[in-house]
């Protein structure tokens, strides 16, 4: 795939206005505050996973509207106590898989909580956490366009604040250092880490991967391919709702998040991403005030630096908390 966004110096540049509701703070300070009021009943069941260094602890705790929400919590063993911690969010469409499956950090030193995400998990890695009916209108298929027509219904609400609830549920745990948690993720998993890391003061380091949900309106534009081009195609059949679709999205959009994160930032974009293009992720990149560092890598596309990147983002945070 050729380079089909901005040059390199441009990207580098790329520092577009926020376009954001005057009451984005207030919206997302009473979700959060109701999601709050629902106790978080958060359990962490030691299960037998097959695994010799690494205990394995099957998670549920109360996300958006109390719903239970699954996950992962590994941690590995003989190790001194507290450790520092991740927790990593999911690419769309994907589920919380199997332990086995999450192997590297907590390989590294390092204890982690994955969250699963509610009503996906049936496309490449299976999942059990179920959706709640909420809001609900005619939609593309897949969540895009799920409750699209008002913020308080639409359906990254709801995951938004599961994922802010995933780092409080992890705060539980004694045998996590809480000054020493960072937030990760691939595609849609970098986008919520990104989210998280603006409304959640305990995440000291944010790294996302090739981030998804990172300006709408451009993506939207010049990305024939899914998951943006879910809006677009229910756009070409609801015409009349160009200006509520945007509205909706603009509290959602992770380029108003990484203005406000003042946790650490180490972000990736592939030079030739067609998913998620580059110059969304640089939207979102240079809104961040904070230190921050980002990966380029000029030759791939969604899949980024792969496991190369992983290897990265370990070393880096070993670097952070050494210093």
């Amino acid at each position: 795939m050729p380079i089909f966004d901005m040059p390199l110096d441009e990207l580098r540049a790329y520092k577009p206005p926020r376009q954001e509701p005057a009451d984005f703070d207030d919206f997302w300070r009473e979700t959060l505050s109701e999601a709050r009021q629902q106790d978080l009943a958060a359990s962490f069941e030691l299960i037998e996973s097959g695994l010799e260094t690494i205990d394995a602890y099957d998670v549920t705790f109360a996300g958006f509207g109390g719903a239970p929400i699954k996950g992962w919590f590994l941690v590995p063993k003989h190790l001194p106590r507290p450790l520092p911690a991740v927790v990593e969010y999911i690419g769309y469409g994907g589920g919380r898989g199997y332990p086995l499956e999450w192997l590297a950090f907590p390989s590294a030193g390092f204890a982690q909580l994955v969250m699963d995400t509610r009503g996906q998990g049936s496309v490449w890695r299976r999942g059990d956490t179920a959706d709640m009916p909420n809001g609900a209108n005619p939609a593309v298929p897949g969540y895009m366009t799920q409750g699209i027509l008002d913020p308080r219904s639409y359906y990254y609400r709801r995951l938004y604040t599961d994922a802010v609830r995933a780092v409080d549920a992890l705060l539980t745990r004694d045998d996590v250092d809480h000054q020493r948690i960072a937030v990760t993720g691939i595609s849609q998993g970098g986008g919520l880490s990104i989210a998280v890391a603006g409304l959640h003061e305990a995440v000291a380091y944010c790294l996302p991967d090739v981030p998804f949900l990172l300006h709408f309106r451009r993506a939207v534009d010049i990305t024939p391919s899914t998951p943006y081009s879910e809006i677009a195609k229910y756009l070409s059949t609801h015409r009349d709702r160009v200006d509520a679709v945007f509205d909706t999205l603009a509290y959602f959009d992770g380029v108003s998040f990484a203005a406000r994160t003042e946790a650490g930032a180490y972000y990736s974009v592939g030079i030739m991403d067609t998913v998620c293009p580059p110059s969304t992720v640089y939207a979102a990149y240079n809104h961040v005030k904070s230190q921050k560092r980002i990966a380029e890598y000029h030759y791939n596309n969604h899949e980024g630096g792969g496991a190369q990147h992983l290897q990265e983002k370990i070393r880096f945070l070993r670097e952070m908390w050494r210093a």
